[in-house]
Order: structure tokens, then sequence, then C-alpha cells
């Protein structure tokens, strides 16, 4: 359990304040950690850790968050890019303005913020790791899904490429998440039975594995895809009507 002992560790979590990313932060509070969440907005309720205001799309806010955390905790071991998503589109009619800020908040910001992290751990004491939240549909698109399919599979390489190039310094891997039961309503227990799991993610698979990557128990693991899909999905196509 040592080794899980975040104490004195500090750790951002983007998209924090919601969903899987308030679960995540909430989870490295748990054990021990300085943890800092951003959004856009301030949440209607109080969220994990220390809330800092910012879009992560514009690395001038990027940068503010960045330097934000470190002058108030003094280092970052932890970077969880976790802000991203989009709603469904149409391949054929999407607008280019659509697809600019699709793969800006998930690709291009976790890009941003490694580089502004990478900065910061390299030259602390012990380093640093970065976790990036991505999806089953970077190597299984869905109908409807097209501009967040290409920019969670660039998020997918851009882990391998980091990981070679920052290491052993920081280590960057990558959580491939499938359906969350957090995410839509339209996933019902029949999509759930169609998972060799038997369910849908819970949010704390995902916190778990975030865990165990930023842990001193995954010291060897660097450029690594972790699965937390239950062992793979049936297509959305086959199921429910996007």
């Amino acid at each position: 359990m040592a080794a899980l002992d975040f104490t004195g560790r500090t750790v951002l979590v983007t998209g924090g304040t919601k969903g899987i990313g308030r679960v995540i932060a909430a989870t490295f509070e748990q054990a021990g950690a300085d943890v800092v969440v951003c959004a856009r907005n301030e949440p209607s309720d109080p969220a994990p850790g220390l809330f800092v205001p910012a879009d992560v799309r514009d690395p001038a806010s990027c940068q503010a968050l960045v330097d934000t955390t470190v002058e108030r905790f003094g280092r970052l071991d932890v970077l969880v890019n976790n802000a991203g998503g989009s709603p469904d589109a149409e391949a054929a009619t999407v607008s280019p303005r659509f697809v600019e800020k699709i793969v800006a908040l998930n690709l291009l910001a976790p890009f941003t913020l490694s580089q502004l992290a990478y900065d910061v751990m390299r030259a602390q004491e012990g380093g640093g790791s970065i976790v990036n939240i991505g999806s089953v549909s970077a190597t299984d698109p869905q109908p409807g899904t097209a501009a967040y399919s290409a920019a969670k599979a660039g998020l997918l390489t851009l882990t391998k490429a980091l990981a070679l190039e920052w290491g052993p310094a920081v280590r960057v891997n990558h959580i491939t998440a499938g359906l969350i039961r957090t995410e839509s309503e339209r996933y019902t227990e029949q999509t759930a039975s169609l998972i060799p799991a038997g369910r849908l993610a819970e949010p704390a698979d995902v916190a778990n594995a975030c865990l165990f990557l930023a842990s001193d128990l995954a010291s060897y693991v660097n450029g690594a895809d972790l699965a937390v899909h239950g062992g793979g999905e049936v297509p959305a196509r086959s199921v429910v009507n996007p």
C-alpha cells in the first residue's frame, strides 16, 4: 500500500469537477495527494482539491493553470489529461469549426499541458507521470464520432511518442476507457450485457487505473495503453441508434 501513498505529491486533473474527472481527483486526494482540478466554469458543488478556472484549449490558460499549481504546491508530480468528449455529429455535414474545437479539446490541449508539465517534472527530484484518458473510439470508431475518434487516435499515438522522448524522467501512459455509466442514458442494461465484463465501467474503475499508472507500482510502465473497457464492446451501431 505504501506505493499508493501520494502524500507530498501534487496531482493536476483536467475536467476534474464532474463525472469521471471528479472521481479521479477524489481518488488521488484520498491517497494523500495535493490535488488541483480545472474546468472553464466554477462547479456548483465544491470539487475535490483546489479549483482553478481554465480553458484547456487556450495555451495561455494552460500556462496559467500549471503556474498556479506549482506556485501553490511547489511541484507537479502527476498530470491526468481527462478533459475531453464530443456530441455526435455526422461527418458529411459537420462544420470545420466543430472539428477544430473537438481536436483542440481532445488532442491539442493534452499535448500543450503535457509539454508544460514536462518542463516542471524533468527539473524536480522524482520526475513525474502523465496519464492520458483515451477512448475505445480511437481504434473502433462509432457512427457520428469521426472528429472525436480521430483526435483520440492521435492522443494514443502522442502518448507513445512522448514516452519515447521523455523517459525516464517523465513516464507517459494511456488509458483506453470504454462505456462509463455516467456518460449517457442511452447506454442501457442491454448494452452492458454485451460487454464481456457484464456491466458498464464505473468512474472508479478509471480512477483506480490512473492511481496505479501514476504510482511507484508502475515505475517500469511507460508508453503503455491500459484497456479499461471490460473486455471490449459491441459497436454502438448494432445496439443503439446514434
